[in-house]
């Protein structure tokens, strides 16, 4: 019986312990702790901002220093929160596990506000327009003007992008690679037959004047929306909000857009 009892006690104990650590973690840790993201930054000291290389928003100059109308952008985010940002080229396909797994603080790289992203981030408010669109050798450009000419050519498109799943959705033949800059690539040596990039990035790299000008874009497959993606919960989050708030009302916005060539993207408030 005093067995039975002191069993009892021991679960009831172990019950009580549960609860009070389900129940201990802060907002805005991200992983469950008591402090927010906000003070975890500051704490350590950078900013770390998960990309990819994607000319006009993260890309390196010929110094070899990330620029672009984000990488600009986080930089004077960082600077506002007294820290220095740290930009780390990842995998898109794993951004949500390197976010969750705090080797990045944030994903800032042209992010389309998906479905599968608002459900796994915690996410800004939307601050550029943009597109998908198909990227083929401008001298057969004529010939894919619409959906139903795609049928049979061989895409490539960044792995986890919306490029990607706009070509999975219509069933067509998508070899996935590391990065949009590889799509085009993919393009150019003749290895696929087309890409999907985002609009914003075909208008900066393709065409006349460009590395690439023997190729055009065509076909839009949709309409989206940038956002910046932090872990669930984030503090950081509102933070930013205000920070771009504040971008807008003093031109930095603006500024900063048409130094990249995305103005017209812009989403005013």
């Amino acid at each position: 019986m005093k067995k039975k009892v002191l069993s009892m006690m021991l679960c009831a104990a172990m019950a009580v312990s549960m609860l009070a650590g389900c129940g201990s973690g802060g907002s805005g840790s991200g992983d469950g702790g008591s402090e927010s993201d906000k003070a975890y930054v500051q704490d350590k000291g950078t900013l770390v901002v998960g990309i990819t290389n994607f000319e006009p928003m993260d890309y390196k100059d010929e110094s070899g220093e990330w620029v672009g109308f984000d990488a600009d952008l986080a930089k004077a985010f960082a600077e506002s929160l007294g820290v220095e940002a740290e930009f780390v080229e990842i995998d898109w396909d794993n951004k949500i596990m390197e976010l969750d797994g705090k080797t990045i603080d944030c994903v800032w790289n042209g992010m389309t506000l998906t479905d599968e992203v608002t459900s796994s981030m915690d996410c800004t408010d939307a601050y550029l327009e943009n597109a998908q669109v198909v990227v083929v050798p401008a001298d057969v450009a004529d010939q894919y003007q619409d959906e139903e000419s795609l049928a049979d050519l061989n895409f490539a498109a960044e792995a986890g992008s919306a490029g990607e799943a706009e070509l999975t959705a219509r069933e067509l033949n998508v070899t996935p690679v590391t990065a949009q800059a590889d799509a085009l690539m993919e393009v150019a040596a003749g290895t696929s037959d087309a890409a999907v990039i985002d609009l914003l990035m075909a208008a900066a790299m393709i065409g006349e004047g460009t590395s690439y000008a023997d190729l055009t874009y065509t076909v839009h497959l949709n309409s989206e929306q940038y956002g910046v993606g932090f872990r669930q919960g984030s503090d950081l989050t509102a933070e930013l909000n205000d920070f771009f708030a504040s971008a807008y009302e003093d031109g930095t916005m603006e500024k900063t857009a048409e130094t990249y060539g995305v103005q017209a993207a812009l989403i005013q408030e």
